[in-house]
């Protein structure tokens, strides 16, 4: 059943974890091969299934132990058209995998939010090109139009919101909410920065989401940064403008390498996990609205483990 799409429990002031880097976990921590870094591959068979269950469960025993909510994010980053056509989908196999996706995530809420949890199912959307560089260009509309398919099959299965991650131009994102709006999803839209602070296409990170909102009237519940480390971005967030009150999420890199060192990197960068953990705390004084704690490339559940020991019981 749709349990929190018409009120979302994160756009409170309770903690809500969410999980770490789930590629870097899988391909560098685990060895398994992904191609294009799809993790939604792994859902055509069982194997692959329990693979992504035993992942999501150390970090919803995190959330059980802290005593938070848990944002379950579906492993469809990759599941669009041009990334599906690469591995082979169809159409119609994209849109059942993708429902296969949230049906998994629904099977982890059940086992967990038996425990008092509030756990909340998001349909992961990643960037049509590259996730690094702004590749496959868009105008707003044409982005709508591209991510419309997902964004609607996500609509027809329990998903409480959809989120859009590591976009690194303003106009994909605003044609995602756009489509989200269509079908009537909530949308949270996480930006993801160079190591000035600004997206890759240079645009300043105030300037992408005052733009996002005056485009689309705000509809975005809120906004995440995601896939830089918190030295890359700090800065930017000194301001006390309304702006800054959007950011209600953060998934950072373990790594303080900029995107292209990390891309021509052989292997993983876990980074300092307790300057990570001190990073997520000056964070949380700097944005009062920030209530969406989880990692991106290099992190796994040890490093946010060390960020909620510091939050907690700093």
């Amino acid at each position: 059943m749709i349990k929190y799409r018409t009120k979302l429990p994160q756009l409170g002031n309770d903690i809500f974890l969410t999980d770490g880097g789930l590629e870097t976990t899988l391909v560098f921590l685990q060895g398994i091969e992904l191609p294009f870094f799809a993790a939604f591959n792994l859902l055509k068979q069982e194997t692959g299934k329990q693979v992504l269950r035993n992942y999501f469960r150390k970090y919803l025993t995190l959330a059980q132990e802290y005593k938070t909510g848990f944002i379950l994010e579906a492993p469809t980053w990759r599941a669009n058209k041009d990334w599906g056509t690469k591995l082979g989908y169809t159409t119609a196999s994209l849109d059942q995998i993708n429902s296969i996706a949230i049906a998994e995530m629904e099977a982890l809420r059940d086992e967990f939010e038996k425990f008092h949890l509030p756990i909340v199912i998001s349909g992961n959307i990643g960037p049509r090109g590259d996730g690094y560089v702004p590749s496959s260009i868009m105008t707003s509309s044409e982005a709508a139009d591209y991510h419309s398919r997902q964004i609607e099959t996500f609509s027809k299965t329990n998903a409480d919101l959809v989120s859009a991650f590591t976009l690194n131009y303003t106009d994909e994102a605003i044609g995602i909410i756009q489509a989200a709006k269509k079908y009537q999803m909530p949308v949270v839209i996480s930006f993801t920065v160079e190591t000035d602070g600004s997206l890759p296409s240079g645009q300043l990170l105030k300037e992408a989401i005052q733009e996002a909102d005056k485009a689309t009237d705000n509809y975005s519940a809120y906004f995440m940064i995601n896939c830089a480390h918190p030295h890359h971005f700090i800065h930017e967030l000194q301001s006390r403008e309304n702006w800054v009150s959007r950011i209600k999420g953060i998934r950072a890199n373990a790594s303080t390498k900029s995107h292209a060192e990390l891309d021509e990197s052989e292997h993983l960068d876990v980074g300092d996990k307790q300057e990570l953990a001190h990073s997520y705390e000056q964070l949380k004084q700097l944005l009062p609205q920030l209530n969406v704690i989880g990692g991106c490339c290099g992190t796994d559940h040890t490093h946010l483990e060390k960020i909620c020991t510091q939050l907690f019981h700093p």
